[in-house]
């Protein structure tokens, strides 16, 4: 005698929805047929009837947990950050202007009452990268209480005040965007400290003052830091523990002092121009193999222009224009620069550098910009100069470069023109030699542009070299 055993399945459940909107649920008639005794086998069906209903109940429930409404921690750090924002700075059509919440945010996200501004995983706020849009408000206003976040970014607005404290409950966060804005105070060091997972720390263009906190180096995973625009000084603090270090820009600040003896290894960029930097460049800074661009530009600096940063391996922009260079170091055979040099453009205009121009800086395979202007050199334009300017030989697949811009006026050099620059056309190259002590270097050849040669007796008077 067949028998049959009926078991009932238990009704679909959900976590408690935090307050405010609900979160949707499966209809009632399915809940109510789920709950209907089912038998394992029917004499009246092919196939059983439990494994079918068990994966409705699956799909259902996976439907109802992928709608899940805003974790209430998130929805009420959302809402005072709104409520934080001036009224009057939040521009029509904007995202903050956008934020309505009668309906839930991450349910929404995307929709006409939460058109942008975020982005969830499920019910956590991951995301939080607001519009350009002038949000007038401070930062230490609003809660900050995004355990999850690992994206904040408020840049071109007008936030104030100092960075918040309470940006150390970010532990998750791996990019902190918070430049063009009115941000004041020093960098809070306890802050800082606690983000490890922290890789882009962007705070340009702001009021910010002091020195740099030494807990910097307490963010191993930093790759990018940008400072510049600021009104950070003191000292540059030893930042050599942040191993994964590409990108340091901390110009336009008024930071003094040397720089430091050690370096992030694995710098690609390193911008501190317009500072209060003093004495000489250290070996630390050639040392950096990894290094493609170098901007010391419009600083205090003295002494001589290394040699090794000539042969760098990876170098391939280098400027120290606007310091107090004296002389450069001539490189020896190895290793020969000439082989090595990556450097695609150089400036070392505007120091008191004197001398015969380098004529190792026309043999340089890649370089194709060459600034010496205003400077202190002497003696005739080098050949390999006019080589690199002219040579219709060299070839940019073979990854040889001829001088596209070559800026020499504004030093010593005399005399003749050499002829073959006669034969350039305007606009087929930049040249300027104005300002020097050439012999015959009239305004209307375009090369000669830049002003008019140096009288005879500022010429003799520089050095009896010049005849």
């Amino acid at each position: 005698m067949a028998w049959e055993r009926h078991q009932t399945v238990p009704p679909l459940t959900h976590p408690s929805p935090p307050s405010g909107p609900t979160t949707p649920s499966p209809p009632s008639i399915i809940l109510t047929y789920l709950q209907l005794p089912v038998s394992l086998s029917s004499p009246h069906s092919h196939f059983p009837m439990a494994p079918l209903l068990l994966l409705l109940l699956l799909l259902f429930a996976g439907a109802a947990s992928a709608s899940a409404a805003t974790h209430p921690q998130d929805l009420q750090a959302l809402r005072q950050l709104k409520s934080a924002i001036d009224p009057s700075s939040i521009p029509a059509g904007s995202c903050i202007d956008s934020w309505d919440f009668s309906v839930d945010p991450c349910d929404s996200i995307f929709s006409a009452k939460f058109t942008c501004g975020f982005r969830c995983n499920f019910s956590r706020v991951t995301d939080l990268a607001l519009d350009a849009a002038g949000y007038s408000a401070a930062l230490s206003a609003a809660a900050w209480t995004f355990p999850y976040l690992q994206n904040l970014d408020l840049s071109n607005n007008n936030f104030s005040g100092p960075i918040p404290a309470a940006f150390s409950a970010l532990t998750n966060l791996q990019r902190l965007v918070l430049s063009h804005n009115s941000l004041t105070g020093a960098i809070p060091a306890a802050a800082v400290a606690a983000l490890p997972n922290l890789q882009e720390l962007i705070l340009d263009s702001n009021y910010l003052s002091g020195p740099l906190p030494p807990s910097l180096n307490l963010l191993r995973n930093l790759q990018r830091l940008e400072l510049q625009n600021n009104r950070l000084g003191g000292a540059l603090p030893d930042l050599s523990r942040l191993a994964a270090l590409n990108f340091l820009d901390a110009s336009d600040n008024s930071f003094s002092g040397e720089i430091p003896a050690a370096l992030p290894p694995s710098l690609v960029e390193l911008a501190l121009r317009n500072n209060q930097l003093s004495g000489s460049i250290p070996a630390s800074v050639a040392a950096v193999s990894s290094l493609e661009v170098l901007d010391l530009s419009h600083n205090s600096l003295a002494g001589e222009i290394p040699a090794a940063l000539f042969s760098h391996p990876s170098l391939e922009q280098l400027t120290v224009s606007y310091n107090q260079f004296g002389s450069i170091q001539q490189p020896g055979p190895y290793p020969d620069p000439t082989l090595t040099s990556q450097l695609i453009s150089v400036d070392l205009s505007n120091n008191q550098i004197r001398g015969f121009l380098p004529g190792f800086m026309g043999q340089l395979p890649r370089l194709s910009a060459l600034s010496l202007e205003n400077n202190k050199f002497s003696g005739p334009i080098p050949t390999q100069y006019v080589l690199k300017v002219v040579d219709p030989g060299v070839d940019p697949a073979l990854g040889l470069a001829q001088f596209e811009r070559l800026l020499l006026g504004g030093n010593y050099l005399f005399g003749p023109i050499p002829g073959a620059f006669l034969e350039l056309k305007a606009g087929s190259v930049t040249v300027r030699l104005g300002d020097n002590c050439l012999y015959r270097c009239p305004l209307r050849w375009f090369f000669c542009e830049g002003g008019v040669q140096k009288s005879l007796t500022e010429c003799r008077a520089f050095g009896p070299i010049i005849p």
